[in-house]
């Protein structure tokens, strides 16, 4: 009895972008050495939104197909006429993952609010402590970021929640998001990160739902611009 065959994986927005950049270079409209045209105006050239083309350039930027040189441009490199014609997955979309986030977390720190205990407001001080720490000594704080979320998602009580909120979170390690935390992460970027978590924590400090909810939407949309937007 034969196997069942593998059904193929959809081939996310920025790959179907990335692909037709990719054939504007072959059809020769966009030379080596060349910058591409900005990114509002590709976006209108191409019909999509400009945080789905940035995820595109930053695709063909890992295949080498183009170079993005901050404050420049994106250029198309030389060995872009000897890559593939078809991109390959990177990870998810960060502003879906972004999106998906929101919708998550949104609805799980409603749930943590109702059930939040002077401990768990003592082990989120902790985490901003050391991430004001990580900062001002010119480390990303990936790790107290990760923990503030999850330490959250866990105190709803219920861990097929947690789990999504630190599944989706993981998702910054893949290559697609990876490159963008490099490119657009700076120490404004995490300054801005935690006092958006500051006013998470005051909310959660009066239980209060919606007051948290509210901040915890304004912190992911605020990451959103800041990582995909900008």
């Amino acid at each position: 009895m034969s196997g069942q065959a593998k059904i193929a994986e959809p081939r996310r927005l920025y790959q179907q972008i990335a692909d037709q950049i990719r054939e504007l270079i072959d059809m020769g409209e966009f030379l080596p050495g060349t910058r591409l045209p900005a990114e509002r105006e590709l976006a209108q050239k191409l019909g999509v939104s400009r945080p789905s083309l940035r995820e595109a350039l930053i695709a063909l930027e890992i295949d080498n197909t183009v170079e993005i040189r901050m404050g420049s441009g994106v250029y198309v490199s030389a060995e872009a006429l000897q890559t593939t014609h078809h991109t390959k997955s990177l990870g998810d979309s960060p502003s879906e993952l972004m999106q998906a986030r929101g919708a998550l977390e949104g609805a799980t720190i409603v749930l943590a609010a109702s059930r939040m205990t002077d401990e768990t407001i003592a082990t989120l001080r902790q985490i901003l402590n050391t991430m004001q720490r990580e900062i001002e000594a010119g480390r990303k704080p990936l790790d107290q970021d990760r923990l503030f979320h999850v330490t959250i998602a866990e105190q709803s009580g219920n861990s097929v929640l947690a789990r999504m909120v630190a599944n989706l979170f993981d998702e910054r390690h893949s290559p697609i998001s990876a490159q963008l935390r490099v490119k657009f992460e700076d120490r404004d970027t995490w300054t801005h990160a935690l006092q958006e978590h500051e006013a998470i924590l005051a909310a959660l400090e009066l239980k209060d739902p919606l007051l948290a909810q509210a901040a915890m939407h304004t912190h992911l949309e605020g990451s959103k611009r800041r990582w995909v937007e900008n």
